[in-house]
């Protein structure tokens, strides 16, 4: 596999970070490895990332059983089913897709792994996830049900053109920000993928989800 897609994302987001004021050590790539082969993955991780994510349980399973360098931590990043809970919890270091109190209740029965809360910033009904009115009442009741909130992360509406997703972008992060005013130990706001995630960094994200511009490097 050709692995420069890693060091080409890697340059853009050290050049958005220096746009946006901020160190590039400020912002975490999690590269989405949902659907790519272990023999793929394992050559981006030693090209030395060491943070993936998985959006489903039976691709969590996979990568686990796989011997991938010592440091290598995984992230839940998709949407997940109540009964699936337990395996999740206990392979992961950060859930991303917290949508709802049920799989919350479900979540703070099986341990205490951090979450972030997902918001449907652009009231989408295909997807899951918070609406950005209710955010303030949102984590009030996440958080007395024990929930381990370190922030939020939210998908914008899809768009050819990035900077579409700039309104979306600057949504979140003022949730993000209040909630980091208001509560100890918020200190994640992952939004940005392979398509708009250096605008996303602009608009003061910090943690991104790069899967296609990390594995399928183009010329373009």
């Amino acid at each position: 596999m050709d692995i420069s897609g890693l060091s080409l994302v890697r340059s853009e987001i050290a050049e958005a970070a220096s746009r946006a004021g901020v160190g590039a050590d400020e912002i975490s790539l999690v590269a989405v490895s949902k659907g790519r082969s272990n023999s793929d993955v394992m050559q981006v991780a030693n090209a030395g990332q060491r943070l993936f994510g998985e959006n489903r349980q039976q691709g969590l399973a996979e990568r686990i059983s796989y011997d991938f360098p010592d440091g290598t931590r995984w992230q839940f990043i998709g949407p997940l089913q109540s009964r699936k809970v337990p395996f999740v919890q206990r392979n992961v270091s950060l859930m991303q897709s917290m949508d709802r109190l049920s799989l919350a209740n479900k979540w703070v029965t099986a341990g205490r792994t951090p979450v972030l809360l997902q918001f449907n910033v652009g009231l989408e009904p295909q997807k899951s996830g918070f609406a950005p009115s209710v955010a303030d009442q949102t984590i009030d009741v996440m958080l007395e049900s024990g929930l381990d909130v370190t922030g939020v992360m939210a998908i914008p509406p899809l768009s050819r053109d990035a900077d579409a997703a700039r309104p979306y972008f600057r949504q979140l992060r003022e949730i993000f920000d209040r909630y980091r005013e208001r509560y100890e130990g918020i200190e994640h706001c992952s939004m940005g993928m392979s398509n708009d995630f250096a605008v996303a960094i602009e608009e003061g994200s910090t943690m991104v989800r790069v899967g296609r511009a990390i594995f399928e490097p183009t010329d373009d």
